[in-house]
Protein backbone atom coordinates (compact mmCIF):
# COMPACT_ATOMS: atom_id res chain seq x y z
CA UNK A 1 0.00 0.00 0.00
CA UNK A 2 1.84 3.17 -1.07
CA UNK A 3 -0.12 5.25 1.95
CA UNK A 4 0.56 4.87 5.42
CA UNK A 5 -2.49 3.57 6.89
CA UNK A 6 -4.18 2.94 10.24
CA UNK A 7 -7.04 1.24 11.57
CA UNK A 8 -9.18 2.85 14.74
CA UNK A 9 -11.52 1.12 16.53
CA UNK A 10 -13.97 0.65 19.11
CA UNK A 11 -14.98 -2.83 19.99
CA UNK A 12 -17.65 -4.05 22.82
CA UNK A 13 -18.18 -7.82 21.84
CA UNK A 14 -15.28 -8.43 19.70
CA UNK A 15 -16.89 -8.05 16.38
CA UNK A 16 -15.76 -4.92 15.32
CA UNK A 17 -11.98 -5.80 16.29
CA UNK A 18 -12.49 -8.82 14.28
CA UNK A 19 -12.85 -6.29 11.56
CA UNK A 20 -10.12 -4.22 12.14
CA UNK A 21 -8.03 -6.89 12.06
CA UNK A 22 -8.47 -8.30 8.96
CA UNK A 23 -8.03 -4.60 7.56
CA UNK A 24 -5.00 -3.88 8.98
CA UNK A 25 -3.62 -7.23 8.03
CA UNK A 26 -4.64 -7.19 4.48
CA UNK A 27 -3.62 -3.20 4.14
CA UNK A 28 -0.25 -3.49 6.37
CA UNK A 29 -1.91 -0.84 9.15
CA UNK A 30 -1.33 0.33 12.03
CA UNK A 31 -3.65 -0.70 14.59
CA UNK A 32 -5.38 0.90 16.96
CA UNK A 33 -8.28 0.36 19.85
CA UNK A 34 -10.28 3.62 21.28
CA UNK A 35 -11.30 2.66 24.57
CA UNK A 36 -13.12 4.82 27.10
CA UNK A 37 -11.68 5.70 30.43
CA UNK A 38 -14.65 4.31 31.95
CA UNK A 39 -15.73 0.47 30.32
CA UNK A 40 -19.29 -0.30 28.90
CA UNK A 41 -21.05 -3.06 30.88
CA UNK A 42 -20.97 -6.60 29.75
CA UNK A 43 -24.41 -7.41 30.23
CA UNK A 44 -26.59 -6.72 26.92
CA UNK A 45 -29.51 -5.02 28.11
CA UNK A 46 -26.83 -2.75 30.34
CA UNK A 47 -25.37 -1.72 27.73
CA UNK A 48 -27.58 -1.23 25.24
CA UNK A 49 -29.72 1.15 27.61
CA UNK A 50 -26.38 3.37 28.62
CA UNK A 51 -25.73 3.81 24.72
CA UNK A 52 -28.86 4.91 23.71
CA UNK A 53 -28.69 7.85 26.71
CA UNK A 54 -25.34 8.60 25.84
CA UNK A 55 -26.35 8.64 22.02
CA UNK A 56 -29.19 11.00 22.59
CA UNK A 57 -27.13 13.31 24.48
CA UNK A 58 -24.57 13.68 22.20
CA UNK A 59 -22.05 12.60 25.09
CA UNK A 60 -18.44 11.67 24.58
CA UNK A 61 -16.46 9.92 27.13
CA UNK A 62 -12.91 10.45 27.89
CA UNK A 63 -10.53 8.02 26.61
CA UNK A 64 -7.58 5.68 27.96
CA UNK A 65 -5.41 7.15 25.12
CA UNK A 66 -5.11 8.10 21.82
CA UNK A 67 -2.93 8.08 18.71
CA UNK A 68 -1.31 10.92 16.30
CA UNK A 69 -3.11 10.69 13.54
CA UNK A 70 -0.90 13.18 11.44
CA UNK A 71 1.39 10.76 10.77
CA UNK A 72 -1.35 9.08 8.37
CA UNK A 73 -2.45 9.44 5.36
CA UNK A 74 -5.65 7.32 5.55
CA UNK A 75 -7.76 6.06 8.72
CA UNK A 76 -10.24 3.57 8.63
CA UNK A 77 -12.55 3.89 11.32
CA UNK A 78 -14.44 1.40 12.64
CA UNK A 79 -17.60 1.40 15.08
CA UNK A 80 -20.19 -1.49 16.05
CA UNK A 81 -23.47 0.43 14.99
CA UNK A 82 -25.68 1.17 18.14
CA UNK A 83 -28.19 3.42 17.42
CA UNK A 84 -28.02 3.79 14.02
CA UNK A 85 -25.22 5.70 15.00
CA UNK A 86 -21.43 5.40 15.43
CA UNK A 87 -20.35 4.49 19.64
CA UNK A 88 -19.83 7.01 21.84
CA UNK A 89 -16.09 6.44 22.30
CA UNK A 90 -15.56 6.61 18.65
CA UNK A 91 -16.98 10.01 18.09
CA UNK A 92 -14.57 11.40 21.10
CA UNK A 93 -11.55 9.81 19.30
CA UNK A 94 -13.38 11.60 15.78
CA UNK A 95 -13.47 15.09 18.06
CA UNK A 96 -10.20 14.56 19.56
CA UNK A 97 -7.84 14.41 16.36
CA UNK A 98 -7.75 16.46 13.15
CA UNK A 99 -8.51 14.30 9.89
CA UNK A 100 -8.16 17.45 7.55
CA UNK A 101 -6.68 16.47 4.38
CA UNK A 102 -6.78 12.66 5.39
CA UNK A 103 -8.71 9.71 3.96
CA UNK A 104 -10.97 8.74 6.17
CA UNK A 105 -12.49 4.88 5.58
CA UNK A 106 -15.55 3.94 7.94
CA UNK A 107 -16.68 0.35 8.41
CA UNK A 108 -19.18 -1.37 11.29
CA UNK A 109 -20.49 -4.26 12.85
CA UNK A 110 -24.17 -4.84 13.48
CA UNK A 111 -26.70 -6.88 14.39
CA UNK A 112 -28.95 -6.72 11.46
CA UNK A 113 -28.71 -2.32 11.30
CA UNK A 114 -26.69 -2.22 8.47
CA UNK A 115 -24.72 0.80 7.63
CA UNK A 116 -27.58 2.95 8.90
CA UNK A 117 -25.91 6.53 9.31
CA UNK A 118 -22.58 5.20 10.83
CA UNK A 119 -20.67 6.75 7.46
CA UNK A 120 -22.54 9.98 7.62
CA UNK A 121 -21.98 10.10 10.92
CA UNK A 122 -18.04 9.90 10.44
CA UNK A 123 -18.23 12.16 7.88
CA UNK A 124 -19.84 15.15 9.29
CA UNK A 125 -17.05 14.75 12.55
CA UNK A 126 -14.65 14.82 9.65
CA UNK A 127 -15.73 17.64 7.73
CA UNK A 128 -12.06 18.62 5.56
CA UNK A 129 -11.47 14.82 4.56
CA UNK A 130 -12.11 12.52 2.20
CA UNK A 131 -14.38 9.54 3.28
CA UNK A 132 -14.96 6.88 1.19
CA UNK A 133 -17.25 4.24 0.66
CA UNK A 134 -17.53 2.34 3.78
CA UNK A 135 -18.42 -1.48 4.86
CA UNK A 136 -20.83 -3.50 7.28
CA UNK A 137 -20.96 -6.78 8.07
CA UNK A 138 -23.60 -8.55 10.26
CA UNK A 139 -21.37 -9.90 13.49
CA UNK A 140 -18.03 -10.48 13.29
CA UNK A 141 -18.68 -11.73 9.57
CA UNK A 142 -17.76 -15.18 10.65
CA UNK A 143 -16.26 -17.76 7.70
CA UNK A 144 -16.87 -15.02 5.22
CA UNK A 145 -15.51 -11.93 6.98
CA UNK A 146 -11.83 -12.32 5.32
CA UNK A 147 -13.27 -12.41 1.62
CA UNK A 148 -15.88 -9.59 2.15
CA UNK A 149 -13.02 -7.13 3.32
CA UNK A 150 -10.68 -7.94 1.27
CA UNK A 151 -13.40 -7.46 -1.66
CA UNK A 152 -14.82 -4.21 -0.38
CA UNK A 153 -10.71 -2.99 -0.16
CA UNK A 154 -10.57 -3.75 -3.67
CA UNK A 155 -13.82 -2.27 -4.54
CA UNK A 156 -12.65 1.39 -3.02
CA UNK A 157 -9.78 1.22 -5.16
CA UNK A 158 -6.67 -0.09 -1.92
CA UNK A 159 -4.57 -2.06 -3.59
CA UNK A 160 -3.62 -4.93 -1.36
Amino acid sequence: MSKKSLVVYYTHSGNTKKIAELIAEKTGSTLFAIEPEKAYPTAYQAVVEQAKQEIRAGYRPALNSTIDVGDYNMVFVGSPNWWSTIAPPVASFLDEADFAGKTVVPFCTHGGGGMANVARDIAQLCPDSEVLNGFEIYGNGSARARGEVGAWLERIGIKL
